[in-house]
């Protein structure tokens, strides 16, 4: 009887033993940490480094080379030369580049602040984002841009969810009511830019600036702001896209709501798939449906999704600053693109049934962010924290946003 006991008892020891070996190894995920302490760390730099100024962090001052330009637009000079920008002097290239609080990018630097702050509860980053926000009150008076989203939400939008005080809703509701005042109702869209020889243009970045229209409406219970928003993305589906589900960047309209133009004013050509306008997309409708659960702007986003996955051949998943770009070994890699795209898959894994493959691909993406390859250094890159973004080439603004 006693060896039949220590029989079963060295055969289970055994089967545990070796159910041990048979499971899987712990996920590593110190790459996260990684990723986080570098961010805190390079944005706690920049906004100690920037302070002093009254204006944000953009970009890094970057010249750039015609024939450089001429290869990856494969085309003649004469077509893109009067749309180029003076170069930087020498003392400026390599430089911090700053915006004034009007710019479109001004509420990416708060609202990142505000990202890190939720992520790591250090409150410095709290009142590094409180005082970055505030320096953005003014633009609640601004009717000039369309990118009042970009501008408002990323900052007062953040604020409001994790630091609410009682001028935040004021703030939003009047910048909420001076973007509904570019919508126009025959056309059915949201006005982008003032500038140019379009009748009324209107950009694909356009639907990431629909969030602010949402929640406006929550707060206020005004189904105006959210009309307008659902108006616009209907409209944008009809127009704005190919069979394929690539996107052009500019639609411009003619007062009856028919197609004037249709270009791609920040890619290789009208014909090509600008990668960061693919990711506005796929991020503009799978945030309409969270907020509308209209399984239409689901299925919109899921194809947008599956093309972008089809689309981006790179090994580590960071795509080039436009699908059809002649890839060659300069051909530059587009992190802030890669980004949105992340930030929209991970999302839109959790609203359908086959969602791991938009997780595991949004994964994909972010350990190649926090690799060296395209995550900064502490103290260096200007503060920024990313490497290798791209604005457009045809006028060549580099961006190395947060």
């Amino acid at each position: 009887m006693n060896n039949m006991k220590k029989k079963i008892v060295l055969f289970a020891s055994v089967t545990i033993a070796l159910a041990a070996c048979q499971t899987a190894p712990k996920e590593d995920y110190s790459w996260i940490k990684k990723s986080l302490d570098v961010a805190s760390a390079q944005l706690k730099l920049s906004a100690e480094e920037v302070e002093s100024t009254g204006r944000l962090p953009r970009s890094i001052r970057t010249g750039y080379d015609m024939e450089f330009l001429c290869r990856q637009l494969e085309r003649d000079s004469l077509t893109f030369k009067d749309s180029l920008r003076a170069q930087p002097s020498k003392e400026e290239l390599g430089n911090r580049r700053l915006s004034n609080v009007y710019d479109w990018t001004s509420g990416f630097f708060p609202g990142s602040l505000w990202y890190a702050y939720e992520l790591t509860g250090n409150d410095t980053l709290k009142s590094q984002a409180v005082y970055y926000t505030n320096l953005l009150n003014p633009v609640r008076y601004y009717k000039g841009t369309h990118d009042l989203g970009f501008m408002i939400n990323c900052s007062y939008g953040n604020a409001e969810r994790l630091a609410p005080n009682d001028t935040i809703a004021a703030v939003m509701k009047e910048t909420a009511d001076n973007l509904c005042g570019r919508f126009n109702e025959s056309i059915g869209c949201i006005r982008s830019w003032d500038f140019g020889t379009w009748n009324f243009p209107v950009i694909i970045d356009n639907m990431m600036n629909l969030d602010l229209l949402f929640n406006v409406s929550k707060a206020t219970g005004d189904n105006k702001y959210k009309d307008v928003a659902i108006k616009h993305a209907v409209t944008t589906m009809k127009h704005h896209f190919r069979p394929d589900y690539t996107s052009w960047h500019v639609i411009s309209y003619n007062n009856d709501g028919t197609v004037e133009r249709k270009q791609t004013h920040q890619g290789k050509n009208d014909d090509s798939s600008w990668a960061r306008g693919q990711a506005w997309a796929v991020y503009g409708y799978t945030s309409c449906y969270r907020e509308v659960n209209d399984t239409t702007f689901l299925n919109f986003a899921v194809n947008i999704a599956d093309m972008i996955m089809e689309r981006v051949k790179t090994e580590d998943a960071i795509p080039y600053w436009d699908y059809d770009a002649p890839v060659t070994a300069e051909t530059p890699r587009d992190v802030s693109a890669a980004s949105v795209t992340a930030a929209a898959f991970l999302e839109l894994s959790t609203m359908v049934p086959d969602g791991k493959k938009y997780f595991d691909y949004a994964e994909k993406i972010l350990k190649s962010l926090s690799s060296d390859a395209y995550l900064a250094k502490v103290g260096e890159n200007q503060g920024f924290i990313l490497m290798h973004s791209v604005a457009h080439y045809p006028t060549d603004r580099k961006s190395i946003r947060h």
